[in-house]
């Protein structure tokens, strides 16, 4: 399955709009208004499928995963690292591996790609591809967001 991920250019939170290969939303991402980042996923029929929240006072960005029903998941870390981007993720036994500037990084489990994420260039709102098993779709995007709102915020 294709995804793409583009952000609402006006828009007062972070908005996004999740498309699938046929142009149609699948996901729609609406920010809430807190300290912190913190975002509630929808799916096509307007059904909240999952929250992710920016744990605040921590030294490096931790973002918590819930699902709808505000059950705690798990969790995407950002590592302390001078030359490659690092992030640690306690969900669902994921690992993200990814390049240099972040546009272009994977996501496994158990060492397998079950998603591959790039970002195209010179779009006028920050714009993923996302190539991943349709099982994961919703995992993947949670895990995007929050690498996403990282680059945002260090931005």
């Amino acid at each position: 399955m294709k995804l793409m991920f583009k952000q609402r250019i006006f828009s007062w939170l972070d908005s996004y709009d999740i498309y699938d290969e046929s142009g149609n939303v699948y996901y729609r991402v609406e920010g809430n208004l807190s300290f912190g980042h913190s975002f509630n996923i929808y799916d096509k029929n307007n059904r909240l499928v999952g929250v992710l929240k920016q744990k605040i006072f921590t030294l490096l960005p931790v973002f918590e995963i819930y699902d709808g029903n505000n059950n705690y998941l798990g969790s995407v870390n950002k590592n302390l690292s001078f030359f490659t981007p690092s992030f640690t993720v306690q969900y669902k036994g994921l690992e993200v591996t990814g390049d240099w500037f972040e546009w272009d990084y994977q996501i496994k489990k158990n060492g397998s790609i079950i998603a591959s994420i790039s970002k195209e260039l010179f779009r006028f709102s920050d714009t993923y591809q996302i190539n991943v098993k349709d099982e994961y779709a919703l995992d993947a995007l949670m895990v995007v967001l929050a690498i996403d709102a990282v680059k945002c915020s260090r931005d």
